[in-house]
């Protein structure tokens, strides 16, 4: 039985590194795929599925990474504004919607696993999105003013700018791969018993 433990640990951690790596990956390829002024986020897609196979702080781990990979290589812009301003916002952003996806899933994995899954795929980039949101409304509304340019506000700007089709991507994307995610966590559960 201890052995037995042991291993199951043992697979747990060697599936959130494999899934640390993806997240570095998809991040870092998805720096090359830009809509608008951002790029599209698909580490979203592991960090959901570490959140439902392993919990909360696993997700929140995971968004943890995606956060410092997009500071290290994708936040330039907002790191010349306001360095701590963007560190607080893009670490939270990633960790909330990792951390929060674990929760929901572990909330409505009791009603039905393709429903924990759908409510943790919406959930995840709709907690990315609303924090980039409010860090922008209290660190960056001067600068994205400045942006806007003379034919619109700052906030329309920002909605429809910044992160309207951003956020609609990022859902249809997880919404089209929930059934995916659904069967890569039956198999992963499936390992682990």
């Amino acid at each position: 039985m201890k052995q037995q433990r042991k291993n199951v640990q043992t697979q747990k951690w060697v599936m959130c590194a494999i899934l640390t790596a993806i997240v570095i990956v998809l991040q870092l390829l998805c720096t090359f795929v830009r809509v608008g002024p951002f790029s599209i986020t698909l580490a979203l897609m592991p960090i959901i599925i570490g959140a439902a196979l392993y919990g909360p702080l696993i997700g929140g781990w995971l968004g943890f990474v995606f956060g410092v990979v997009v500071l290290l290589v994708d936040a330039g812009a907002f790191l010349a504004v306001n360095v701590i301003g963007t560190v607080i916002t893009v670490i939270a952003k990633g960790f909330l919607a990792g951390f929060l996806a674990g929760l929901v899933y572990k909330v409505m994995e009791k009603v039905n696993t393709y429903v924990a899954v759908a409510a943790a795929a919406v959930i995840s980039p709709l907690v990315n999105t609303g924090v980039f949101f409010i860090g922008c409304q209290i660190f960056f509304m001067p600068t994205i003013a400045s942006w806007a340019g003379s034919g619109e506000t700052a906030m329309h700007y920002l909605i429809f700018g910044m992160i309207g089709f951003n956020f609609i991507t990022e859902m249809v994307i997880n919404a089209i791969l929930c059934p995916a995610v659904v069967r890569l966590l039956k198999i992963g559960k499936k390992t682990l018993k």
